[in-house]
């Protein structure tokens, strides 16, 4: 069975892949203070739980956190008795090299969502991926990452505004009944929620002009289907997107005798 661990700033996902299917997705808070034994007792409580044989043979890890890669390599190696493939790293291989400006890395989450996005949609397509950062990400013909546009999250816009302004109270993003609110919440949920409206729909329009060309729209987190009550913003939503590239990512390696 193949694990795949995308570690995000606020939450870390672990996948289980049997070959044929992911047979579940797991969600923890990320936290770089967290042990490779600490991790392996929740995960082998979870999968006893689901009654799921402790066959892992393999890994493969998104993580942009150094000192969280660090336990969760240990993880593997200690656990395991594997060496983890990471998204990221030079040993790492992918289908396309992405298309930056010299130098540059590009968050290993980005990748994954790029390979699993080609696979699914092919080429001209943006995945949208609502995380702790609201993530434009530019899928080119041949399948390769040629850029995109970040812009703060939804919640870390709404936890800034708390922090900077005394006044004015933490609220969960929802979508308002009307656009003028007539309260001081009211007003803060209109302004998170048809601002953000606006955001998609201004940089996609952006992009389709700057190349040129009509993109398909690929939209992947939590919060995306709340920004997609008839708004036909999105192509498709899909919640396993990072992980479906995650494992592409793992199988092309493999079959390059790199995994």
């Amino acid at each position: 069975m193949l694990l795949c661990i995308d570690t995000g700033n606020t939450n870390t996902v672990f996948s289980i892949w049997d070959g044929d299917r992911f047979l579940t997705h797991w969600r923890i808070a990320t936290d770089h203070r967290r042990t490779a034994d600490e991790y392996y007792v929740w995960l082998s409580t979870l999968i006893a739980v689901r009654k799921f044989e402790l066959d892992i043979d393999a890994c493969i890890i998104s993580a942009t956190a150094p000192r969280v890669l660090f336990n969760l390599r240990v993880l593997c190696n200690r656990y395991f008795s594997i060496r983890p493939l990471v998204v990221g790293k030079p040993e790492c291989l992918l289908p396309v090299e992405p298309r930056v400006d010299p130098g540059q890395r590009v968050g290993p989450d980005r990748l994954a969502n790029t390979v699993g996005a080609f696979d699914r949609h092919g080429g001209y397509t943006v995945v949208v991926d609502f995380g702790t950062a609201t993530n434009f990400d530019l899928v080119d013909c041949d399948g390769a990452y040629a850029g995109g546009v970040i812009a703060p999250g939804v919640n870390l816009s709404l936890e800034a505004l708390h922090m900077a302004a005394a006044a004015l109270p933490h609220v969960d993003v929802t979508t308002p009944e009307r656009v003028i609110g007539t309260n001081t919440v009211a007003c803060i949920q209109s302004g998170i929620y048809w601002g953000y409206i606006g955001l998609i729909e201004g940089i996609i329009k952006r992009i389709r002009i700057e190349r040129n060309h009509d993109f398909k729209v690929v939209a992947t987190g939590g919060l995306a289907p709340l920004f997609d009550q008839g708004f036909d913003l999105f192509d498709t939503i899909e919640d396993d997107l990072t992980m479906h590239g995650l494992r592409l990512i793992h199988d092309y390696n493999k079959e390059m005798g790199n995994g």
